[in-house]
């Protein structure tokens, strides 16, 4: 990858700069996310739930079972095994329920913005190998497009945050919406007739989003 898409990417620890949390503890049920992600964040909530769940029924068990009806391992195992249940359901809607729909999209939208990096590094990739033609034509406006798209995610992301942190904020300083949907409506007209006039289109489609998500914050907090 040339250096100036890895400079475009939002790594990891500087979303979670952005956001006050984990990324991968954003409830995302309905984005395609990385496998190996989705199995570290079950890994690490069953294992949580394990020891709390020890911790409960060994308690239950030396308080209440033993003292009234002395060793049960079947029922232990039976109550284990419910209060685990209940544990795991328990997290999953606790943690839903406090992550706003805002930024569950926006951090959508950082996911859709690193896969056009990917798609302008496959081009890249096809310029190379010369069945690209109007490679050096455009690519420095979209460039430029996603430059502009990143600042828009980066702004909606820590608005986003500082309204999330700062409930009786007002949200009308307007200076907190700006964007740059309108320089990059204008390098789509440029790039529409070249291969990267979908990668614009798509950008343009995420600014327009991010914007949307971010009325939706101001009229909440109006």
């Amino acid at each position: 990858m040339q250096p100036d898409l890895i400079g475009l990417e939002i790594s990891k620890g500087e979303l979670r700069r952005l956001i006050g949390v984990s990324p991968d503890r954003v409830s995302r049920p309905g984005s395609v996310t990385n496998r190996q992600q989705r199995l570290k964040f079950w890994q690490q909530e069953i294992s949580l739930v394990f020891v709390l769940s020890i911790i409960i029924v060994g308690l239950i068990y030396a308080l209440i079972i033993l003292p009234t009806i002395g060793s049960a391992i079947q029922l232990g195992i039976i109550l284990f095994i419910i209060v685990a249940v209940v544990l795991l359901l328990g997290r999953s809607l606790a943690q839903r329920a406090k992550t706003s729909k805002t930024l569950i999209q926006l951090v959508d939208g950082v996911d859709q913005y690193h896969a056009l990096i990917v798609a302008v590094d496959v081009n890249d990739q096809l310029a190379v190998s010369g069945n690209l033609d109007d490679s050096l034509d455009y690519r420095d406006q979209v460039i430029t497009a996603l430059q502009l798209l990143r600042e828009d995610l980066v702004q909606a992301l820590k608005t986003e945050r500082l309204l999330r942190d700062n409930k009786k904020l007002l949200a009308s300083q307007q200076e907190l919406f700006v964007n740059h949907l309108t320089n990059i409506q204008a390098i789509k007209e440029n790039t529409q007739a070249s291969e990267y006039g979908q990668i614009i289109n798509q950008a343009l489609q995420i600014g327009l989003d991010v914007q949307a998500q971010l009325r939706k914050l101001e009229s909440q907090h109006s």
